[in-house]
């Protein structure tokens, strides 16, 4: 049986860059404070309060680490989930058009764009842009475009409501 399933992490260099240099202001302090024996910063906090601070610094690590987008396509119709926070069914009776669009930055994780409606995105510029039967927009960010069209194409054609499906000329 024909499917798609395409799993994205977040993988962009400077968020990474970013998020261990939050996490590496901790890791100075409680070298500073606890291995060193020197008081970190002008009013420091205690030895206990240090460390127990420094689990949310690693609990936002963690959670952009977790962050996983999941689209399947099958004969069912599309399924997004956006491990830890969300997951949605989308039938193909329910679809009206479906197109792949290169879009601007519009940020990663979900997000409501008045373009496109509700955007779910973890990467890249590229996505598979739906409209639903009443009016609503969902944007999924894909890696394998042609791939992803190549799937909705299929299953469009077999014997649903035939909605219109078109790749654009990039």
């Amino acid at each position: 049986m024909l499917e798609f399933k395409e799993t994205q992490k977040m993988t962009q260099w400077w968020l990474w860059l970013l998020l261990a240099g939050v996490v590496g202001i901790w890791v100075w302090g409680i070298t500073q404070q606890i291995i060193l024996g020197h008081p970190f910063g002008n009013h420091p906090m205690s030895n206990t309060g240090l460390l127990v601070s420094a689990i949310f610094p690693l609990a936002i690590v963690a959670f952009f680490y977790s962050l996983t987008l999941t689209t399947t396509v099958n004969a069912q119709g599309i399924r997004l989930h956006y491990a830890p926070l969300t997951s949605t069914q989308l039938i193909w009776d329910d679809i009206r058009e479906a197109e792949v669009v290169r879009y601007r930055f519009v940020g990663y994780g979900i997000r409501a764009s008045p373009t496109y409606g509700m955007v779910y995105n973890a990467k890249g510029n590229t996505g598979l842009l739906i409209h639903k039967k009443n009016g609503e927009k969902f944007l999924l960010g894909t890696q394998q475009p042609e791939r992803l069209m190549q799937t909705v194409n299929h299953f469009i054609s077999i014997d649903y409501t035939s909605p219109k499906v078109s790749t654009p000329s990039v």
